[in-house]
Parts: structure tokens; sequence; C-alpha cells
């Protein structure tokens, strides 16, 4: 896609989203950290519910592994893959008060240290919690991206490669939230909403649903 109509397209999802952001709710990296190994697999909306009774009083890698796995899979069941997910869970909080004083890194290469978190992860955190320029790539964000042309892959690493060029830095997360709130609301996976869509004049896509 051609940089005139790559700013083009960023100017429209800026607008049609300003006040996109996060959907997971958070109030600390760890919150956001949890919350995103939760998410694997899993909505927002469910991972929400799940957090705002887990974090009353297990907020933290300590309060977290005073639960022990065996409670933690039970509070999270209905975010699916419960028995892996505390299991990573429980190591991660185990690792961040040995390895790092408690706290959560602010580097993508740290964070990935971690059990259960992957470079999605990862970016999620360091752009969210630490205010990082970062472009976590879900399944909103490569389909969305590819379709409309501000990538070409079929590969999720080479697709962050491809916004990362030709996105411009200063917009790389606020980027991330546009390309989500859009393939939520517009370009679905089935049946997207071509007709209604304000980047379809620009969209590569080949197969419009006009």
């Amino acid at each position: 896609m051609e940089k005139e109509k790559i700013v083009r397209v960023l100017e429209l999802l800026e607008k049609e989203y300003p006040d996109a952001v996060a959907a997971l709710n958070f109030t600390t990296p760890f919150e956001l950290l949890i919350a995103t190994i939760l998410s694997a697999q899993c909505t927002d909306v469910r991972v929400n519910k799940v957090t705002s009774k887990l974090y009353k009083n297990h907020n933290t890698p300590e309060a977290i592994l005073s639960l022990g796995q065996v409670k933690l899979q039970d509070e999270i069941r209905t975010c699916g893959l419960a028995n892996t997910k505390s299991k990573n869970i429980i190591a991660t909080c185990s690792l961040l008060l040995k390895q790092y004083n408690n706290q959560v890194p602010d580097t993508i290469e740290e964070l990935m240290t971690l059990p259960g978190v992957g470079r999605k992860t990862a970016n999620v955190v360091v752009s969210n919690a630490f205010g990082k320029s970062a472009i976590a790539v879900d399944t909103h964000v490569f389909r969305v991206s590819n379709r409309i042309g501000l990538a070409h892959s079929k590969d999720v690493l080479r697709t962050e490669k491809d916004l990362m060029y030709n996105i411009p830095e200063n917009k790389w997360s606020k980027a991330h939230h546009w390309l989500i709130f859009h393939g939520r609301n517009i370009c679905k996976a089935r049946n997207p909403l071509c007709s209604k869509c304000i980047v379809k004049e620009e969209c590569q896509y080949n197969s419009k649903n006009i």
C-alpha cells in the first residue's frame, strides 16, 4: 500500500475510533499481565468478570501464590484452558518474586521469559501498562491489517514487522486499538460489513462484501 493511502487509512481509523483503548480492566502492570494471559481464547468481557472478583483479594504475585493452583484454577475456570493458565500464572508469579523483585518487567524480551507469555501478550503489557510503542497482533489486528493492505503476510510476526514499518512509531499503540475496534465492529471474520466500512475506498481486500 502506498504511503499516502496508509496515512489516509490511519486518519480515517483515528477519526472513527478516537476513544479506542484496551478492553481489559486493570490498575497495575501485574493485573494487566494476568488478564492478558487469561484472555487467550477467551473474550475480554469474560476475563473482566473473572478478574473483577479475583483481584479483590488477589492482585499481587504473593496473593496469587497464596491461592495455590487448585483454587486459582477454580477461580478462572470460565476463561477456559484453566489448568494450563493456572499453571502458567502460578509459575509466572513465582518467577516475578524470585527473579524480578516482585515487579513486572517492562521489556518484551524479559516478559517473554515468563510462563504463558508470548510476543502478543508482551506487546500488550509494554504498550498499555508501560506506555511504550508496540503493536500486539491478535486475531483482529492480523485479519484487518492484511485485508486492508497495511500488512501482507500469513505469519503473525511478519505482520507485526510490516505494521511497524508502515505505521509511524508514535501511532503503533493507538493503531493496535483502532484495528481491534474495526475488526470487532466492521471487518468481521465472517460477513464483514464492507458497505459500512470507512476505509473501503482504500482497502485492498479482494472479497469485499458490498
